[in-house]
């Protein structure tokens, strides 16, 4: 009917399984690098002040609220 309006653009349900895929990987790359990110800084630090595993738990524990914040940033900013 309207497909030459379209031409070069995808359909819109294409765009929006885009566009959900794309939030499914920001997520899981969010919670991955915060996580990952209070993993290694525990570890560092056990290692330098000789502490194990005390900052590793600490920091684990952190980085997975970071990534749990995260995620609720992303929805809220999808939202609006």
């Amino acid at each position: 009917m309207d497909d030459h309006h379209n031409k070069g653009k995808p359909p819109k349900k294409y765009s929006e399984i885009f566009r959900a895929l794309a939030d499914f990987t920001q997520m899981g790359f969010t919670i991955a690098a915060s996580v990952l990110v209070g993993v290694l800084l525990g570890q560092y630090l056990d290692d330098k002040f000789g502490t194990e595993p005390w900052f590793l738990l600490v920091f684990s524990i952190l980085g997975v609220g970071a990534g749990i914040k995260s995620l609720f940033n992303i929805a809220k900013d999808r939202e609006d």
